[in-house]
């Protein structure tokens, strides 16, 4: 099993759609490289994003680029739809160096990689999970 966090705007439909791949065995919403520890703490700088929990024997980071890629709008900056800000922007963040060099090639074999916006970074701060929250 591995552990990837995905960025799309907001988070309650990445996390919606992520449930349906086969291979995503657990997924966990939440906030990924801010600078508070605290939930209730004005914005930081952290990404609305999912943690996937998965099987790295069916799935590949560029699978999940794929499928990612499928349900966001990879040239817009901090904007998802009508969702707008700085946490609504999109990327992967991983603490594996081969995640990160793989969603990286990913984005560099496209034939539209200087318009994509999507960030490919190590995950720097803990995932705070969030439950029972309907806005963040």
């Amino acid at each position: 099993m591995a552990v990837v966090y995905v960025a799309g705007g907001c988070l309650w439909g990445v996390e919606a759609f992520f449930t349906t791949i086969p291979g995503i065995i657990h997924t966990e919403a939440g906030r990924a490289n801010g600078r508070s520890s605290k939930l209730d703490s004005p914005y930081d700088g952290y990404a609305e994003c999912v943690k996937l929990h998965f099987d790295d024997r069916m799935l590949t980071i560029t699978d999940i680029m794929n499928y990612l890629f499928e349900i966001i709008d990879p040239y817009s900056v901090n904007r998802q739809g009508n969702d707008i800000g700085e946490k609504y922007r999109t990327g992967l963040y991983s603490c594996v160096d081969d995640h990160l060099i793989e969603a990286r090639q990913f984005i560099e074999r496209r034939k539209d990689r200087d318009k994509i916006a999507v960030e490919v970074l190590r995950c720097l701060t803990t995932l705070k999970v969030l439950k029972n929250i309907s806005n963040i």
